[in-house]
């Protein structure tokens, strides 16, 4: 057990500190050019172990936020006018809340399952299922919403429709973040709603009508179950649940 929340309080506080550090590169708080702290500094300043500050930095170069020069450090890029353009980017600054990402979500994924169904290959559904299966042997929190997020773009690969799939995909980051709530909060759950594996096998069984009621009736849950944050910005939910997920794994 202490070995899983070991492991959940890593994961969480990645995604805390990845978060900071990617909000202050886009809004330029840390200059194009300028060198990012050392490994030990941000450590010590996060309160972090390196592990975790290396795991941040290797995001952040994948995003092509940073560039690592070997025995310099690492420095932040120039963003290109496309970069600059990123839709996650123009997402955030619209700061949409929760209630208007699953209002976008409802008419994408429940076409994207109908579609699957109609399409998917064997090949496909199969991934579909992996998702699932590794959804429902995750122990910690971001590890289920990694899952989670993997299993809805699975379906949307099945689509057969690679415009779908670029537009859930372009707001992927947002989504993973509604995930790690919806992971960890037992409210946002009710009885005889259908979740992944009834979606799955509704795919699996070819069964159009099916499969988009169920994902319609799936996405549809979170505006009964989330309250107050239903109309704060995905941002700011997301933050104030990742320090609450960490204040609760070091009281454990």
């Amino acid at each position: 057990m202490g070995h899983d929340l070991s492991q959940s309080y890593r994961g969480l506080l990645t995604e805390r500190i990845a978060r900071q550090l990617e909000q202050d590169i886009r809004s330029g708080n840390i200059a194009v050019g300028a060198k990012l702290p050392s490994e030990r500094e941000l450590a010590a300043q996060f309160g972090a172990s390196r592990n975790v500050v290396r795991e941040v930095l290797r995001r952040l170069e994948t995003q092509q936020l940073i560039e690592v020069a070997p025995g310099r450090g690492s420095f932040v890029r120039e963003q290109s006018p496309v970069q600059a353009r990123h839709y996650d980017a123009l997402y955030r600054a619209g700061r949409p809340t929760v209630r208007q990402l699953i209002e976008a979500r409802i008419p994408l994924e429940v076409e994207i399952a109908g579609l699957a169904a109609e399409r998917a290959t064997d090949a496909q559904l199969a991934a579909i299922g992996r998702a699932n299966d590794a959804l429902l042997k995750a122990t910690d929190v971001v590890d289920k919403a990694h899952a989670d997020l993997d299993f809805h773009e699975a379906i949307a690969q099945a689509s057969g429709n690679p415009v779908l799939r670029v537009m859930l995909s372009s707001i992927s980051g947002l989504m993973f973040e509604m995930m790690l709530r919806s992971h960890s909060d037992p409210t946002i759950a009710e009885p005889g709603v259908p979740h992944h594996g009834e979606i799955y096998e509704a795919l699996a069984a070819r069964d159009v009508e099916r499969a988009r009621r169920y994902m319609h009736e799936h996405l549809t849950l979170g505006l009964r179950t989330y309250g107050r944050d239903l109309d704060v910005s995905v941002d700011v939910m997301a933050r104030q649940h990742i320090e609450t997920l960490l204040s609760q794994s070091q009281g454990r």
